[in-house]
């Protein structure tokens, strides 16, 4: 029974003031010149609006965060390769590569050349077999051949990710080099 008449008295008084607040609300916000259900005023407190003889322009690239997130990730494992942050975003553009995957690729290969063979600049194990070592005569050279021949003898033919790329680049792996690119690139 008490149940019943506290329900009843919730019930009964909370429209009230529920009306109440409304009609307050209305008649304060009128008061104040803030709208609200009383009506809209076109008052500005505040604007911080440019004049029509100026304009901002920001853009925000995402090619300028991905040289960023390479530089940052050649800092962190101290590679060589750091101040060609640009060279592999650009590179990667000019030949529609993923622009992680040259990076993941020298991080398998080499540790982002670290473990590279002496006076090659080619970190990327590419045409390496054996003591037949392939040289380039600078990192951005061994960046656009690599980027070159992945764009057109392995993406031409279907061959984009690590796991399709590995079955041409190093056939003799048994799966760890593409769980080790897919790793790096996943860092990146």
């Amino acid at each position: 029974m008490r149940k019943i008449f506290i329900s009843a008295i919730f019930f009964s008084v909370a429209p009230i003031v529920l009306f109440t607040s409304i009609v307050y609300l209305s008649f304060f916000s009128s008061q104040t010149g803030h709208g609200g259900l009383a009506g809209k005023t076109n008052s500005v407190a505040f604007a911080a609006l440019p004049t029509a003889d100026m304009s901002l322009e920001d853009e925000v690239s995402s090619k300028d965060s991905r040289v960023e997130n390479l530089r940052a990730f050649f800092l962190k494992n101290k590679s060589p390769l750091e101040p060609h942050a640009a060279t592999f975003v650009d590179t990667a553009e000019k030949y529609d590569l993923d622009y992680r995957l040259l990076p993941a690729i020298a991080m398998q290969e080499s540790n982002l050349c670290k473990k590279a063979p002496k006076e090659s600049n080619n970190c990327w194990g590419f045409g390496i077999y054996g003591k037949k070592v392939t040289r380039f005569n600078s990192f951005e050279e061994a960046i656009e051949t690599v980027s070159k021949t992945l764009s057109e003898k392995y993406a031409s033919i279907g061959l984009v990710t690590p796991d399709q790329i590995m079955t041409k680049y190093t056939p003799g792996s048994d799966g760890s080099w593409a769980l080790s690119v897919n790793y790096f690139m996943n860092q990146l």
